[in-house]
């Protein structure tokens, strides 16, 4: 019998990841789960605050917001935490020039940063911008600073397109460590920081919300480390191992998103 105990009736707040949860990403775009969009419809009519937290670093949140509105999704830009302007606001305050190790269609969000004579590097998602002269020019600008500063834009090992298994950028970001001996800031999920933003936009405690991914480290982990609930989804990047992970352990385990919110709405009378 499936434990739905998470489902508790003072939960006020839901966090979403995006890839994974709400639709598989891949050419063209990409798809969406089946039950997906319907889903999120049902969770925007009931009296729960609905936010989406996402490591997505190949486009900028209006591009990818856009993306997922064309697919039927009910999302607006205010309603989605991302990795790279949480960057921008740390990079500004710290004084700091970014070198970018990211992809393409994700440079726009970092135009109002000086980058010229860069004093740290910031990685994303960079995709095919993987290659060995774009890692070794970070390499480079990291082992010329007297204190090297390095930050990644989440730290996955892996994500799921429509054609199969892609590595991301965790696999990266732990080459750098290695290389220049120093260990990188994360920006985004599982930092206890980005979704602690993501709470104070809510205006509710961690006990109060729970967190659905398909990562059951970066999503579910770090939503716990908070004090929220995380549920995990048998979708996007999940493996029948995670179940057996020596660390982490869902509050929850569902076959998609359209299930979890069934139990949620069923436990609150809808």
């Amino acid at each position: 019998m499936a434990d739905f105990s998470w489902t508790k009736k003072s939960l006020k707040g839901v966090i979403l990841d995006l890839c994974g949860v709400l639709y598989d990403s891949g050419e063209d775009g990409g798809v969406p789960i089946p039950g997906s969009v319907e889903a999120v419809k049902r969770l925007k009519a009931s009296d729960l605050q609905l936010r989406f937290c996402t490591n997505e670093t190949q486009a900028t949140r209006e591009k990818f917001v856009a993306k997922l509105q064309r697919m039927g999704f009910d999302i607006s830009v205010s309603e989605v935490f991302s990795p790279a302007p949480a960057a921008v606001a740390v990079l500004k305050e710290r004084g700091l020039r970014p070198h970018l190790l990211v992809y393409d269609a994700l440079v726009p969000e970092f135009d109002s940063v000086d980058k010229s004579n860069p004093n740290c590097v910031v990685i994303g998602d960079a995709a095919d911008k993987f290659s060995y002269q774009n890692l070794n020019d970070a390499f480079r600008v990291l082992i010329g600073l007297e204190k090297p500063v390095l930050f990644s834009l989440g730290r996955g090992r892996y994500y799921k397109e429509t054609d199969g298994l892609k590595l991301d950028v965790g696999v990266y970001m732990k080459a750098l460590e290695y290389a220049c001996d120093v260990e990188a800031e994360v920006i985004g999920k599982p930092s206890s920081m980005f979704f602690q933003t993501v709470l104070n936009d809510m205006g509710i405690q961690p006990h109060e919300v729970l967190m659905i991914g398909d990562d059951l480290v970066n999503d579910v982990g770090g939503a716990q480390h908070c004090g929220m609930k995380g549920v995990q989804v048998r979708t996007g990047k999940y493996r029948p191992s995670d179940e057996r992970h020596p660390t982490v352990t869902a509050d929850g385990t569902v076959d998609d998103l359209a299930q979890a919110v069934d139990a949620i709405l069923k436990q609150r009378g809808h």
